[in-house]
């Protein structure tokens, strides 16, 4: 194998549990009890529905559990069927620099492997920092859209951090790297045009592929030779990049440096979401007469002259969502954005496609500079009668600058499952994560998470 490849073997086999600082410890919980709270959000959603039928058609052995249900399946198809249900809300964290992630996205690949492997809690809080650190480092050194897509670090993240829980030898890791690599550079078609269920399932794909290398690679299936800096290895892809300094031995661990989102919504929306409900309510929105949103360079998706693209025009849940004018549009209108916000029709209310008409979007070179250390958003409202009203956000509400509260953490996780898991339940479920170190097998905290008596 190569050089790059053995170092990330070799930093995955000796992480340990007790070189990690409290303060990382305690900020994996939170990151778990908001994936499953997210996934447990999203348990009706039409594409979650699919992939658990999906899950239906396997038997693992040994089994691993499909969130919100007490059926089992194979650790692949579970991973998949739970990591629709972390994704398909757009609910999940973020981590941005060069490149960006959703590195909670590897969560339900490594539940799915404890769970079958019945491991006990300090060995999944250890497999989610090492896969936020792989994940999140592809994010430092690779560049953002080169048209590949970034569920490419969730399956790297989930091989090598299921190459942790199952035990496997630097040598057998390094294969479990091959076997991730190598099939599974993926496009970024997936997130352009009228966005399809496809956008909330891309993920979970990837994570269940990386559930499926790690369990190859230790019943000794081989990986090809040099997967990253071969002639057709990765590098020659994606271009040449060396490893950001990985964290331990008193380096920063990346997983505290992800974002939570406070808004259903694409992280690049998170801004703009807060600036807009700075100003509901300050006018009448009939009196708009054009709404400026000055932002980075994500501005430049909205570029089109003639406002052609999907984005302008969202037709699709998954579009809405990823649409920075409809999301400012409901917000100004509504007060909030919730998954009320995407229905097909709300999607279709023509208040907000009126409303969206007097939306410009511009760049502003000194944000651009400014991300991804800041995520500024200036947002004008000019009024018929030639007054204005400006709100301006540098940090939105759950930014690692500015993180939510583990009480907001909770109300969030509340929020979210309320109605699906009984509250003692979840209740319980809550002083399992908070205390996860503590837990013996993981089995008895994915239990807890069924949801109450409903289609399955």
């Amino acid at each position: 194998m190569d050089k790059t490849t053995e170092f990330l073997a070799e930093y995955a086999t000796r992480l340990r549990f007790d070189q990690l600082p409290a303060e990382v410890v305690h900020d994996t919980k939170r990151k778990l009890i908001d994936t499953l709270g997210c996934a447990i959000g999203a348990f009706d959603e039409a594409p979650c529905r699919i992939a658990r039928a999906l899950a239906r058609r396997s038997v693992g052995n040994p089994p691993a559990r499909v969130f919100g249900t007490q059926e089992m399946s194979t650790p692949e198809h579970a991973a998949f069927a739970n990591g629709v249900m972390v994704r398909v809300q757009d609910y999940n964290d973020s981590y941005l620099a060069r490149a960006s992630c959703h590195p909670s996205d590897t969560i339900p690949g490594l539940l799915a492997l404890a769970d079958a492997l019945q491991r006990d809690g300090e060995s999944v809080i250890t497999a989610t920092v090492l896969a936020y650190e792989v994940a999140c480092n592809f994010a430092d050194v690779l560049l953002r859209e080169q048209g590949f897509d970034n569920t490419f670090f969730g399956v790297m993240g989930t091989a090598v951090a299921g190459a942790k829980l199952l035990g496997l030898t630097a040598e057998q890791t390094q294969h479990a790297i091959s076997i991730a690599i190598t099939p599974n550079i993926t496009l970024a078609q997936t997130r352009l045009g009228e966005l399809s269920m496809w956008k909330g399932c891309a993920a979970a794909n990837g994570v269940r592929n990386g559930v499926f290398a790690a369990v190859a690679a230790q019943h000794g299936l081989t990986g090809p030779d040099q997967p990253i800096e071969g002639r057709w290895g990765l590098k020659n892809v994606l271009g040449d990049f060396q490893w950001a300094p990985f964290g331990g031995r008193g380096g920063p661990f990346r997983i505290t440096k992800t974002h939570l989102k406070y808004f259903p919504a694409v992280v690049h929306a998170q801004s703009p979401v807060s600036a807009a409900l700075e100003l509901h309510g300050k006018v009448d929105v009939h009196d708009i007469e054009a709404i400026t949103v000055d932002t980075y360079w994500v501005a430049k998706r909205y570029s089109d002259p003639n406002r052609a693209e999907p984005l302008w025009h969202p037709r699709t849940r998954e579009t809405a969502d990823h649409s920075i004018p409809y999301l400012v549009a409901a917000a100004l209108l509504d007060g909030d954005v919730t998954e009320a916000s995407f229905t097909p029709e709300r999607i279709a209310d023509a208040r907000l496609g009126d409303l969206m008409r007097r939306i410009v979007m511009r760049e502003k070179p000194e944000f651009t500079a400014a991300y991804p250390d800041g995520w500024p958003c200036r947002i004008e409202l000019s009024m018929k009668n030639g007054e204005h009203q400006v709100a301006d956000v540098k940090f939105f509400k759950g930014h690692a600058m500015k993180p939510l509260t583990d009480a907001e953490v909770e109300t969030k996780f509340r929020a979210l499952t309320q109605g699906l898991l009984d509250e003692t339940r979840a209740a319980a479920l809550l002083d399992k994560l908070w205390h996860l170190e503590d837990v013996a097998n993981v089995r008895t905290v994915l239990e807890l998470l069924e949801v109450k008596t409903r289609e399955h």
